[in-house]
Order: structure tokens, then sequence, then C-alpha cells
């Protein structure tokens, strides 16, 4: 039997995977896999022989220049992880509405869409009167195009009406959320399953600091591995069933993911909120633990062998 290939796509910012995933290649090589490395829209590629491809680091997917290539991109190869189905759901975050008709609980948002033809006044006064609020664009990735605002600040609330309509101008769909305290106080909380199974958890720090302004720079996080508690456990599989509701939804069958991560934070009542479901270019913090890089290695091993 021939050894089976994996090929672990990539972008060009990243050529040689992210530094949490470096020792990736060499942990499927010791499991009878045949490792590649490939950027998603390397003309030079030759897909048809990549084997099973594993989306990671392609972090430059969601820019305009290459958002419907790399759709189409997925669409075109033979077996992908994550579905090529579930890629295009998951790559515009208007996903969220429909989790949030599924019973997982979203922050109020405010969509301002590009069809609605508004005006710098109107987009004003989409804005939260009170407090910090969140402005990004539905379609990013890595936190590109977020910013975090002040309402009663003319100069922040003015910075807010101009980097939206800089994301309306360019067709893109806007979400208005207001600042959660609780991120400043506990922050997020990232859970994250191989093949349906929570493998780990980490606590994310604050990344939006009051003075943050939104940029097209990919922002860094800092994270701290830790047990999730029974509580955490629990909102995780409430997410993760919507989810698989909803694909079944979508593609008429059930579909298992080898990756999912799932970003929640406290809503200061004793519940929480999603606050992000990563299943295309997700970082799943293979170093925060030792046991991570080892698990996503079994979860390739058991996909590429079944």
């Amino acid at each position: 039997m021939s050894t089976p290939i994996v090929t672990l796509a990539t972008s060009s910012d990243y050529p040689d995977l992210d530094d949490d995933e470096l020792g990736l290649p060499d942990a499927l090589r010791e499991r009878g896999i045949e490792p590649r490395i490939a950027v998603w829209n390397d003309p030079t590629v030759d897909w048809d022989t990549a084997g099973t491809v594993v989306l990671r680091s392609v972090r430059d997917y969601a820019l305009e220049r290459n958002y419907t290539s790399f759709l189409s991109w997925t669409r075109s190869l033979p077996r992908v992880a994550n579905p090529a189905e579930v890629v295009a759901w998951n790559a515009d975050k208007h996903y969220l509405t429909r989790l949030a008709e599924l019973g997982v609980p979203m922050i109020p948002t405010t969509w301002i869409e590009p069809a609605d033809g508004l005006s710098k006044h109107q987009v004003h006064t989409r804005f939260p009167a009170h407090g910090d609020f969140v402005v990004k664009p539905a379609i990013s990735s890595g936190g590109r195009g977020t910013g975090r605002y002040t309402a009663t600040d003319a100069r922040s609330r003015s910075d807010a009406i101009n980097d939206t309509m800089h994301h309306l101008r360019r067709s893109r769909s806007v979400m208005v959320q207001r600042y959660l305290e609780e991120v400043d106080r506990k922050g997020e909380v990232s859970l994250v399953y191989f093949n349906g199974v929570l493998s780990h958890a980490v606590e994310k720090a604050p990344m939006l600091h009051p003075s943050f302004r939104s940029t097209d720079e990919v922002h860094e996080e800092i994270v701290t591995a830790r047990e999730p508690s029974e509580q955490e456990w629990l909102w995780g599989e409430k997410v993760r069933k919507a989810i698989h509701r909803v694909i079944k939804e979508r593609s008429g069958r059930d579909s298992q993911l080898l990756f999912n991560r799932v970003d929640v934070v406290e809503d200061g009542q004793g519940g929480f909120y999603l606050m992000e479901v990563s299943l295309i270019d997700a970082g799943l913090y293979l170093g925060s633990t030792p046991e991570a890089l080892e698990s996503f290695a079994d979860a390739i091993e058991q996909r590429v062998f079944w």
C-alpha cells in the first residue's frame, strides 16, 4: 500500500506554517503519512496529487482579492478538511444569525449592509449611545479590520464612522456590537475540538484595548492553557450541536469536522455569549499544551486511514 499524502495548506505569509505548527509534519511522518506544505494559491502546485488537504494558515482567504477564488479552490479539491460547504458557510460571519436562531446566545448585533446605502449620519445612528463598541467586517480573518471605539468620545466615534464607511465602500457587510467588559475582566475561552472530541482549551487575553484601531493586519493573540470548567464544556457542546444541525440543513447529512474552535465569553449573568466559530484557518494553539499537537496529528491520521 502506498504512503498516504497529507498536504497542509497555508498562505504566502506563512509558507512554512505558523510557528505553533512547525512540528506537525514530523508528527504526521511518524504516523506513516507523507506530509507536504503548499501555499493554497500557488499556481505551480498540482492539487490533484495533494492527497488529503488540511486547511491551516490560510489567513489571507478573506482578503477582497482572494475570497472568491479561495472558495472556488476549496470546492475543486477532491478531499479537504474541513469540507468545502462548511468553509463557505463559516467564511461569512452572517453564520452567527442562524446559530442564534438555534438558541446559541449571541452579543446583540447591528448588521450594516452595503446595499442599505447609508450615509455617514445614518451609520452614526446605528452605533450605541454609551460605552465601548466594536466594528468589524463580516468577512475577515485574524482580526483584520476590527476596531474598538468609545461611543461618547467624538473622535473615536468619528473614527468608527470612517472605518465603517471604508468597509461599506468595498462591499463589505459590517457588524456593530457592544464591547463586553467581561472580556477585559476574564478574557475569552477557546475550546478546541478534533474529530468532534474536545482536545484542549485556552484563555485568551483581551486584544481590543480602548485605543485599538481597525487595521488590515493579523493580530497576535496571548493565550494561556487551562482546563475548561464543566459549565464551559456544556457551553461548547451546545454550540457544537447547533453547528452540526446547520451542516445537516445545508448538505442533507451530517459531517464530522477535523478541527473546530469555539470562542466563548461569560455574559456576566452566569451564561455565555458565542464570539466565533473557526472552521477554516483556526489557530489551534498546538503549543499551549504538550498533548495538543500529538492529538491533532492523531486526528489527521484517523481521517486519512478511515
